[in-house]
Order: structure tokens, then sequence, then C-alpha cells
């Protein structure tokens, strides 16, 4: 079925029945047995569709498949190792105390999230686990019998898995000697005998056996359960766009008192890596603000410098805008990057401004003079700046989504800072000056205004 669906972008697969045998098992190792089957699937180098759209194609045609449960695992790159985890990307936590009423969210959330269509492989921690038996013990009726809970567990568990009687050396090595009655039935537990003393009690006198379905893994934070549905989605749609469809979907779920549903995975690092990122760029600002002031000895003129900033932010959003990529965490980090670029032109050019001031020189002529003279060196780091950014944006392989956008964030930065800013910055240094100028001629006539004693 797999090769229909594939056709010719398939090159290989790969088919194991049972449960692995090797050193290097996944986590769901434990859950594997004689039902189970591992299959890799390998793609040809020059298939047209990536991994994803095979696992689209494969849930699409194995979904008519009655009582078959299917789990997508994409191989994990280098490049995937060192930025994150295998972790599908959107997960969402249910958190709570009974097992019962997070297993019942957790259905009625996964029934929700899957008539998204962007989303494939839904999984829930809380199903797909192994049967088992509950003996639940009365304490009242064992009390009555003078047994303790502990009493009865352990003549329990020596009968079913043996009791270790002591040691034997055999070929230079101690073994253990453990006693193991033959093995029993579902049917004989009920009827299992046992000792207080002299006294027999059967199990079933003293405690109710129950069948069912334990979780396929039970997850803990903060000493709360919680409860996990993972999911993976297409490429196409933007992270944060994914959490919106979610929280629309699962927004008329009625959650009981001290229960609630949290969205993980890549969205809660995406929020932390933004929020740590913000603050390295209101960091950056206030480092290149002191630089400035150091240099210029001056408070007025680094404000005219830092009004490049906010027009290389806006020439970054509006390139990703207009390219339609996602502004993502490499992005932000280009962004923060771009802080300490943007200002190099316009340090050059009030510079200059205030050189020519110097030799006595009116404010509007230094402009002219400074814009004359800077034009040309400026326009020229920064295409060259430019023009060494450009293959990281046309380049090729795995890297490629890691490094782009952090390319394209300082390019678009760059061309709209350089071009507004030779003509925003020289306005910006005639208003701040003029005004400081005022002031200072205020003060000035003030002061010669004052009285003369006769």
């Amino acid at each position: 079925m797999i090769r229909e669906t594939l056709g010719d972008h398939l090159e290989s697969v790969y088919c194991q029945i049972g449960p692995s045998t090797g050193m290097l098992t996944s986590a769901d190792a434990l859950f594997e047995g004689e039902n189970t089957a591992n299959i890799k699937v390998i793609l040809k180098p020059d298939a047209k569709f990536g991994s994803t759209s095979a696992i689209q194609s494969i849930s699409q045609s194995l979904v008519v498949t009655p009582d078959m449960k299917i789990k997508f695992v994409q191989d994990q790159t280098a490049l995937g190792g060192i930025m994150g985890t295998d972790e599908a990307p959107l997960v969402i936590e249910i958190q709570g105390e009974d097992l019962k009423v997070i297993e019942d969210l957790s259905n009625q959330v996964k029934t929700a999230v899957a008539g998204i269509p962007e989303l494939y492989n839904l999984e829930a921690s809380m199903e797909g686990g192994s049967p088992e038996v509950e003996v639940v013990i009365d304490r009242l009726r064992a009390g009555i019998f003078n047994m303790s809970v502990t009493n009865v567990v352990t003549q329990i568990q020596n009968q079913l898995t043996g009791k270790k009687a002591g040691t034997i050396e055999k070929g230079g090595e101690m073994q253990d000697i453990t006693l193991r009655l033959p093995d029993k039935g579902l049917s004989d537990l009920a009827d299992m005998e046992l000792k207080n003393g002299t006294q027999v009690v059967r199990v079933n006198e003293i405690a109710t056996i129950r069948e069912g379905q334990s979780p396929k893994e039970i997850f803990r934070r903060n000493q709360t359960r919680i409860g996990k549905i993972t999911a993976y989605m297409n490429k196409d749609i933007a992270l944060d766009k994914m959490v919106t469809k979610v929280n629309q979907a699962i927004a008329g779920i009625t959650l009981p008192l001290d229960y609630k549903i949290k969205i993980t995975g890549e969205e809660e690092k995406r929020q932390e890596s933004m929020n740590a990122l913000g603050f390295a760029l209101i960091l950056s600002i206030i480092l290149v603000f002191m630089v400035l002031a150091a240099e210029f000895e001056s408070l007025i003129h680094p404000f005219t410098i830092l009004t490049t900033i906010p027009f290389a932010i806006v020439g970054s959003v509006l390139t990703f805008y207009f390219l339609g990529r996602t502004l993502n965490v490499m992005a932000a980090i280009g962004i923060i990057m771009l802080i300490g670029i943007a200002v190099n032109h316009a340090i050059i050019l009030v510079d200059r401004i205030l050189q020519i001031q110097k030799e006595g020189v009116s404010r509007i002529e230094a402009i002219k003079m400074a814009g004359q003279q800077r034009i040309r060196p400026i326009l020229m780091t920064k295409l060259t700046t430019i023009l060494a950014m450009i293959p990281l944006t046309i380049g090729f392989g795995e890297s490629v989504s890691l490094r782009a956008p952090m390319a394209i964030a300082v390019i678009g930065g760059l061309i709209t800072s350089t071009l507004m800013s030779l003509i925003v910055i020289p306005c910006v240094f005639e208003v701040i000056d003029s005004l400081r100028d005022r002031f200072r001629g205020k003060d000035t006539e003030e002061e010669s205004f004052e009285p003369i004693e006769e």
C-alpha cells in the first residue's frame, strides 16, 4: 500500500515485526509486542514532495483500515538535534488530579482538534496503554480479618511473581533462588488464598477485581498530573496561526474546577524565546545609546542617531510581509543584529556635521556639505553588507531555513534605514539642534537683561 501511494518517489522500505531488540530503543519500546511493527520509509533525494506530504498521503490511504493504530515519526536531522527535540510541534496539556477526568477531557480535546485539516498524526497519552488487572482492597473488610494492605499486596505479589529465598554460587557467580508457584490465570486470582496466621482468606472476600486499560504515559509537572495530546502540522501554516485555530476549536469545552488546558511544545518555547529576544532588543538599544552618549559627549545627538532604528525594524517586517514568510526567532535575532549595523551611517553623517560646524559653518550649510561628502561611503558600506548577505538567503541544504530569515531581516532593514535616514537624519538634526539653540538663546537673553544699579 505504501509503494502504491508514493510510487516513483519511494527509494526503499524497511519493516521490523515485533519488539525492538537493539540497545538503542525508543521511548515507546515498552509498549511494543508481537502485535506491533516498525516500517521505515526512505524517499528518493529528487522526490517532488517532502516527508510531511508523504505522511499525509500514507495516513489518508490507511485511514480505512479498522483496529489499526498508526504513529508517524520523522527522522531527526543533525540540525534538528542541535536546535530542538523530536517531539511533536503541537502539544496540548490537560492538567488536573483525577485520571478519569483527564482522560475524558483528552478525548474531548482530541475530537475537537481532529477537525483541523492542517493537523495529522494526533495521539493522546491517556489512550493506547497496556491492559491491566486492578485489585482494589477494601480496608474495612481487610481490617476485620486483621490484615493490612501491605500484607495483602505482598502475599499476592509472592504468589504471582515468586519470592526470593536466598542465593547460591554457580560458576563463580552468586545467583538468586526464587520460589514460584505454578502460573495462574485471571480466573484463579479471585480464589487465591491469603494467610494470616492460621486463618485463610480468599482475595474476593477483601478485594474487588476489575479489568481495565492503563494510560500509555502519565506525566507530572509541579506534582500535578498531565495528559498530553500531540499532533504534527503542515509546514505551510505558521505555528501562531495554528495555535489560534486550536484555541478556537477547544473554546467550547467546559472545564471542571482546578482543571486547565494549556498549549505547550514549540509554542511554549517560541513564547519564551520571543520574550527573551524582546529584552535583548531593549538592552541592545540602551547599550548603543550609552556608547553614543560617551562618544559625542552629549545626550541629544544619540537620539538623532537612534531614529534610524524604527526605519530598520519597519523595513525588516515589511520585507517578510511582501515575501510571504513568517517572522520567526531567527528573524528576531537578525533584527537585534540590525540595531548595531543600521546606526553606523547615521553616526558617520552626524559626526561629519558636527565637525563642519566647529569650523564656523552654519547648521544648514554643514548638513548640506556633510550629506555630499558622506553619501558615497554610506552607500558603499551598506551595499557591500547587503551583497554579502544575499548568498545566505538563496543557499541550499537543511540549514537554509535557519540562516535565511536572519539574512532577510538584515537586508530589509538596511535598505529602508539607509534610504530613509539620508532624508530623515538631516531633518531630525536640524529640528533638535534648532530647539537646543532656541533654549540656549532664551537663557542667554534672560541673563542679558539683568537690572543695572546706578
